[in-house]
Parts: structure tokens; C-alpha cells; sequence
């Protein structure tokens, strides 16, 4: 019996310690700018670069970086798991810096944060800023996520001044290139603006990667694409899988996104706001979305592909100077937009810029789509819907509203004819159910597009 009793206190005694042990635990990392990197990394006494919390940011460790500028990369060296993620974040309340003066060029590549094949990790409320090039084989990044990284999230992170001074150049504000089988990216409550793209996107997400939110960004001021999903450029190891899906696109501000002037492409309006390049099953909606070069695009630029299953839905789309929402490709050589949904969007005055765009573009390979319950107010160009090709079909048109403004008759293209008669393009669309109409918006001056209840308009759409 004594020894029993023995027994059970020796494995009661070893449990409280390894208890203890447990507790003791370090789960928080502190770094500061004043920080020692033989320091042990609590509050009192940080680790001072962003290099040594890596090294030490093991699973379940949240790394806390205080107030200042850092002028060295963040390169992620360990993966979380589900029950224990990695955090890098800011300290609550204090702005931190993460800045590219002397950032070098790796393979090519300069970004201030850098993530491959890592798992569960998180990085919030940074400022990076300043990565810059006069080189044509080095890309300026914010962030970049690579190879089969898994639940990353990205988060309340201001990123600006990430610049290509090459004519033939590239940057990205956020990269995201799955090269292998990517899952659960997560992009939100980011400000990303004032960048100079080059040939890229300000956020972007291109190859193999399944499943993702893009929610609640703020894109603004960037001289190429606001936000991109792409599929069949190469970047995948797998071609099979080389494209971007399943994802949302959701409650973003995109605005004064253009191409115009960017040495890539001179003097030409190309830019989108919200572009859908390859992806398939994408839900893009509640997004605002105005003063771009186009609003809203999805087709795929390789011939043969498509961009699929794409649902475009409750997005207020104005002032953009070429069109509100564009689908197909832009010549034959392109591919084009098959089984997708354009509907519930409100498109104000698009094609500021007299371009025939108007405010719904079609253009080559559109195929199964519906456009339905859509409320359009055309610009000075007086056009509604622009379908300049032939090789569209089995697009169905279906309770769209077109507003019957104080200016002359609209206009409607529909394959390479042009109508002036609203009854004639209901003729030649078989869209009788549709409606040419007097629209009342709540205030235009203050840009709220929500339709006045119980008006015509509101009416027709439910």
C-alpha cells in the first residue's frame, strides 16, 4: 500500500510540474526598435529585428512589434497550426514601419514580407512602404505568398509606395502566386494604394489556389489593376490546377485605378478595378467601385479559356471611364466569359471618357450568361449595353432597367447592330420583360445609388 501511495504522489507531483512548465510557456514575443536580439523578447525585453523574432516565432506564438521603422524584411521561417497559428502583429494602438530602403533583390524578387510553403500565419496592422526598382528583372512587393502556403491572413496592413521605375517593369502591393496547391487566403481591411504596377496588380492572386476571401479592402490610387484573380499563366507546377477558385471578392472600395501614362501602356485607359482573369466560381459583390479606367471585368486572356461560374451582384459601379462592367475578350485571340451571373448592380454614368464602352460591355466568346434585374444610367455617350461581336451566344437579357434620362434617346449595341429605339433592342434581345424608365436614386450628389422605395424601379427589380 506505501508504495502505492508513493507512486501516486511521484505522478501527481510530476504533473503539477509539468503543468508549471506549461504555463510558463513563452506564447508572445515582443520587438522594439530599442530591443536587444540577446534579449529574451518580453515586453521589458525585446528582440530588436524582425529577422530574430522570425527565427524564434514558432507555432502558437504571437510576435508583437512595437512602435518604429524596421528597414529589413520580414521572412517567415516556421508554420502555425490550426489550434496554433503565428501572429505577426503590430502593438495595439502603435504605428509600425516596415520600410525598403535596404531591401535587396532575391532572385528577383524584393518584397518586404515574404511567406513560402508556410502554414496558418497571420500578419496585421503593418505599414510597409518604399521598395523601389530602376531594374526590369526585379519586382518591388509588399507581400508576397508563395509556393503551398495554407490559411494565410492578411490583415489591416497599410501598404503604399511600391514602385517600378522600369519601363517594362513590374511591382505588386500584395502577391499571392501558388506555384504549389494553395488553400484559405484570406485578404482584409487592407489599404493599398499609390503604387506603381508597371505590367501587374496592385493585389493579386494567380495560379493554384482554392478557396479565398478578398473582403473590405480599400484600393486606391494605383496606375494598373485594383484586384486580380488569374488563371493559366504558368505560374502552377501543376497545369491542371493552374487557376485561381472558390473564393469571394466582397465590401471592397476600388477607386482611381488607371493605366494611363504608365510607361506599359502609354496613353491607353486598360485598367480594371476588380478583374476576373481565368478564375472560376468567384463571387464578386458589394463592392464600390468608380473613377477607374473599367469597373468590373471577367474573360480570360488565353484563347480557349474562360472565365467560369463567375457571379457579378450588388455593386454600385460609376464614373469609370471606359465601362462599368466588361466580359469576353478584347479580340479574337482572347478567350471569353461562360455560365456567369450579372445581376442587382447599379451602373451610373460609366464610359466618362466617350470610348464606347457604355455601362455593360460584351465582347468575344460570351457564352450562358444572364444579365438580369441590372439598373443602368448611361453617360453623355448615351450608351446602355455595347456587344460589338459575333461570336457570342445564349446570353439571356432579363429585367434590366435602363434609365430614361433628360438627355436624347439611348443607345443600344447588340451583335455589331446599333439601336435607338428602345423597342427594337427588346425586339432584337427578346428582353420584353425589361424596363426604359425615369430612375430615382436616393442622392446622387453624395453618391448613394440605392434606389427610392417604392419607385417604378425599385419595384421592377424585387
Amino acid at each position: 500500500m506505501k508504495k502505492i501511495i508513493v507512486l501516486f504522489c511521484f505522478l501527481m507531483a510530476t504533473s503539477f510540474v509539468s503543468i508549471a512548465c506549461e504555463a510558463k510557456e513563452v506564447k508572445t514575443i515582443y520587438v522594439a526598435t530599442n530591443g536587444q536580439d540577446t534579449w529574451s523578447g518580453t515586453k521589458e525585453k525585446p528582440l530588436k529585428t524582425l529577422k530574430k523574432a522570425a527565427t524564434k516565432a514558432t507555432a502558437g506564438m504571437t510576435i508583437i512589434i512595437r512602435k518604429g521603422t524596421y528597414k529589413e524584411p520580414l521572412i517567415i521561417q516556421h508554420s502555425g497550426t490550426k489550434q496554433k497559428p503565428i501572429r505577426f502583429q503590430a502593438a495595439p494602438h502603435e504605428k509600425v514601419v516596415i520600410s525598403g530602403e535596404n531591401v535587396k533583390s532575391v532572385n528577383g524578387e524584393k518584397a518586404l514580407i515574404h511567406i513560402k510553403s508556410k502554414q496558418y500565419i497571420t500578419v496585421k496592422g503593418l505599414t510597409l512602404q518604399n521598395v523601389t526598382t530602376k531594374k526590369t528583372n526585379e519586382t518591388p512587393m509588399g507581400i508576397y505568398v508563395t509556393g503551398s502556403s495554407r490559411a494565410i491572413r492578411l490583415q489591416q496592413n497599410h501598404i503604399h509606395h511600391i514602385q517600378t521605375n522600369a519601363k517594362n517593369g513590374n511591382a505588386h502591393g500584395i502577391a499571392v502566386y501558388g506555384t504549389g496547391a494553395m488553400k484559405d487566403i484570406r485578404i482584409q481591411q487592407n489599404i493599398v494604394e499609390n503604387l506603381k504596377l508597371g505590367a501587374s496588380e496592385a493585389v493579386v492572386l494567380n495560379g493554384n489556389i482554392d478557396g479565398f476571401d478578398i473582403s473590405k479592402n480599400i484600393v486606391r490610387r494605383n496606375d494598373n489593376i485594383g484586384i486580380d484573380v488569374i488563371g493559366y499563366e504558368g505560374v502552377a507546377t501543376n497545369k491542371k490546377y493552374d487557376y485561381v477558385r472558390n473564393g469571394t471578392i466582397t465590401a471592397n472600395t476600388v477607386s482611381d485605378i488607371s493605366s494611363y501614362g504608365n510607361p506599359a501602356y502609354g496613353k491607353n485607359y486598360a485598367a480594371g478595378g476588380i478583374y476576373i482573369d481565368g478564375a472560376k466560381n468567384v463571387r464578386i459583390a458589394n463592392n464600390r467601385v468608380y473613377q477607374n479606367d473599367l469597373g468590373i471585368e471577367a474573360t480570360s486572356e488565353h484563347r480557349g479559356k474562360y472565365a467560369e461560374n463567375i457571379t457579378i451582384e450588388h455593386n454600385t459601379i460609376y464614373y469609370n471611364r471606359y465601362t462599368g462592367i466588361s466580359v469576353g475578350g478584347y479580340d479574337v485571340k482572347r478567350g471569353g466569359t461562360k455560365y456567369s451571373i450579372i445581376r442587382l448592380n447599379t451602373l451610373y454614368q460609366n464610359d466618362t471618357k466617350n470610348l464606347y464602352g457604355g455601362q455593360l460591355l460584351l465582347q468575344h466568346y460570351v457564352e450562358n450568361n444572364r444579365i438580369e434585374r441590372n439598373v443602368m444610367t448611361p453617360s453623355r455617350s448615351r450608351l446602355f449595353i455595347v456587344n460589338d461581336a459575333k461570336t457570342n451566344k445564349k446570353n439571356l437579357l432579363k429585367r434590366n432597367i435602363y434609365d430614361q434620362t433628360d438627355q436624347k434617346n439611348g443607345l443600344w449595341m447588340w451583335k455589331t447592330k446599333e439601336y435607338d429605339r428602345f423597342l427594337d433592342f427588346q425586339k432584337a434581345t427578346k428582353s420584353q420583360d425589361s424596363l426604359y424608365t425615369k430612375v430615382q436614386y436616393r442622392n446622387v450628389k453624395k453618391q448613394d445609388f440605392r434606389l427610392v422605395k417604392g419607385s417604378k424601379a425599385e419595384k421592377w427589380i424585387q
